[in-house]
């Protein structure tokens, strides 16, 4: 039977919602791929990329552009081929490792060669008002191990100064979302380095970070929204001394596992996180995260529920996927 090829948009609801440089998210929407085969059915979960403009909307309409290919046998090699990186290419080529794994009969770590294991994973404070909210935010917070900060310009010593605070115990990293110009970061980033914080991601806006070539940064700088793809690394390697990979940026698992492995021999750390979404989305990023430094999959904390079949959390540790959930 050939494969048959559906994807819709879902939308859910935050706890509150997330701030961060320049953008405020009440709830998150999603598209949703399922490709069907045999009796079999594939699903990848995708938000898009925001700051590239790709939204869920936009995602499903080169999803479903692709149908006449999915049904007539494309895989993750044409998969990369016909879509660029962005959502649509994230959720199909998702769908089609976990189709791959429902048809062999073989899980997503026998595909890959790689060792499952539970992982810590951090979570994260989005924009507050006052120094004092981030504060209050971070004692909330006290059985997290590592906290990631969301700043922009707006005193953010003040901000880590408060958490660290309040919390003299924990890792310490934050985010930037671009929000930082080049004398904002020379001006933080030794204050950072004081207060125990681990690494700094993406302090300036992508495509105006070649200033950081000749920057020696007291604290290690984490490229989020400079880094998409292979393609990236060779500028990435001499700016930022680690990526955090995005499986909504990259295109997928296919691309992420390509992503690792290039940055690994550049001698790069890595970090894994999404956009937002569900234990969905997090299940193929919970494959990165085996190869990571860092991981940052606490999207499920904030929403008011999860899928009824999810991924499990319990104090800042993420089990792995079920096969019957995802791969």
């Amino acid at each position: 039977m050939p494969r048959v090829l559906s994807a819709h948009l879902e939308e859910w609801k935050y706890t509150s919602p997330i701030r961060i440089t320049g953008h405020v998210f009440p709830s998150a929407r999603v598209l949703v791929a399922e490709i069907s085969e045999n009796g079999a059915i594939g699903r990848g979960e995708a938000s898009g990329v925001y700051f590239r403009n790709d939204t869920p909307d936009h995602a499903l309409d080169q999803v479903l552009a692709c149908a006449d290919a999915i049904r007539e046998g494309a895989d993750r090699v044409k998969l990369n081929q016909i879509l660029p990186p962005g959502g649509a290419r994230n959720a199909l080529d998702c769908a089609l490792w976990d189709l791959e794994c429902r048809l062999s009969g073989r899980d997503i770590w026998s595909l890959t060669g790689i060792t499952p294991k539970p992982i810590l994973t951090l979570q994260t404070i989005t924009m507050q008002d006052e120094p004092e909210d981030v504060g209050r935010m971070a004692s909330a917070l006290r059985d997290a191990p590592m906290l990631k900060i969301k700043l922009n310009g707006d005193r953010p010593v003040e901000r880590v100064r408060a958490a660290r605070l309040a919390r003299p115990d924990v890792r310490l990293m934050v985010d930037v979302n671009a929000g930082f110009d080049m004398q904002q970061l020379r001006d933080c980033a030794g204050w950072m380095g004081e207060l125990g914080v681990e690494l700094i991601e993406q302090p300036l806006p992508a495509g105006e970070d070649e200033a950081l070539e000749d920057f020696v940064s007291p604290v290690p700088l984490c490229a989020d929204e400079s880094c998409i793809d292979r393609q990236d690394l060779e500028t990435v390697a001499r700016r930022y001394q680690a990526i955090n990979i995005k499986l909504d940026k990259t295109g997928g698992l296919t691309e992420a596992l390509a992503l690792a492995a290039g940055a690994k021999q550049r001698g790069l750390k890595l970090m894994v996180g999404n956009m937002s979404g569900t234990s969905l989305a997090v299940a193929p990023s919970y494959v990165i995260a085996m190869l990571c430094e860092v991981v940052d999959l606490d999207g499920p904390y904030s929403l008011v529920c999860d899928r009824a079949e999810r991924m499990l959390y319990r104090d800042s540790i993420v089990s792995q996927p079920e096969p019957r959930f995802w791969g």
